[in-house]
């Protein structure tokens, strides 16, 4: 069985595509404890990864919230460095990391952006993604690495963030229930985003690791459709079985990434012409999200 390095394989999509890809391949999964992307240097990684002679190496790790200078660590400087690590002790592996919607910045309503849309980030968090992506580019032009980035859009499932809106939403609808409260407070809902499963995010990176041929550098990973995200709040709500008010009252927690993008949607026509297409809908999406909500809140009821 090939083996796959997996980086970031405890956080929220890491995980998913921790089980997504142990079905086919033998995953490596070194905790942090034992390989900081962050303070590793380019030797270290390279006798990780030469150890393991991998397929593919994945990253997942990342931040959605902190300074600029963590965001340009996590991202731009990690991505450096794996590229180094990776085109000396194993050219032949395919090097893939998750980027982000936020390298694109704002965007005309209504447009299904294309992955050669010019990205004009709004936050340090985009620009770091998108300065990743660039040295991804670079490296694969020159031939130093097989590289892919994976530019995932909003990615919502299981195990969602407090970072991410719907995961606030989550503990807060949690809360109103039990303590009966007439309404929740969330900031701004107005903006249209594109929903991803994070189980389809997984798949898209089991997919990408599959692939015979070098595939596009850049993948947009969405579903090609932007949703209000007050009306995805709205079916979470009534999932939970909450039939209180949300209020739009509350500051607008995610503005440091995407401030003044009122609209995002992915053109996915790269990442179909490679095999890979959405399987789930933002409605079973949410149903799974409360689920593993409400199996949280009866393990945690006292026993008789």
């Amino acid at each position: 069985m090939t083996s796959v390095l997996l980086f970031g394989a405890n956080g929220f999509v890491g995980r998913h595509v921790h089980a997504a890809l142990a079905g086919e391949h033998d995953v490596v999964s070194p905790r942090r404890a034992e390989c900081d992307l962050l303070t590793a240097t380019v030797g270290e990684l390279g006798a990780l990864i030469g150890a393991h002679r991998p397929v593919a190496v994945v990253n997942c790790t990342g931040l959605l919230s902190g300074t600029d200078h963590d965001m340009v660590a996590a991202h731009t400087l990690v991505t450096a460095k794996l590229v180094e690590a990776v085109a000396a002790a194993a050219p032949q592996a395919r090097l893939i990391r998750l980027g982000s919607a936020g390298e694109y910045g704002i965007v005309p309503d209504g447009i299904a952006v294309p992955e050669t849309w010019p990205g004009a980030p709004v936050s340090a968090y985009g620009l770091s993604h998108l300065a990743a992506t660039r040295l991804m580019e670079l490296a694969v032009a020159a031939n130093r690495v097989d590289g892919v980035v994976l530019r995932v859009f909003n990615p919502i499932g299981a195990g969602l963030s407090r970072d991410n809106v719907l995961g606030r939403a989550v503990r807060l609808l949690r809360a109103g229930l039990a303590h009966g409260a007439p309404e929740i407070a969330l900031g701004p809902l107005g903006a249209y985003r594109d929903f991803v499963d994070v189980r389809d995010v997984a798949r898209a990176v089991v997919t990408v690791v599959a692939a015979p041929k070098t595939p596009h550098p850049v993948l947009n990973v969405g579903t090609g459709r932007a949703v209000q995200v007050r009306t995805v709040i709205r079916e979470l709500a009534a999932a939970a079985g909450f039939t209180g008010g949300i209020a739009e009252a509350a500051p607008a927690e995610d503005s440091h990434r995407s401030a003044g993008v009122t609209w995002m949607c992915a053109d996915i026509s790269q990442a179909r012409r490679l095999g890979w297409s959405p399987a789930y809908e933002v409605t079973d999406t949410v149903k799974a999200i409360w689920a593993e909500a409400s199996d949280l809140d009866r393990t945690a009821l006292p026993k008789e």
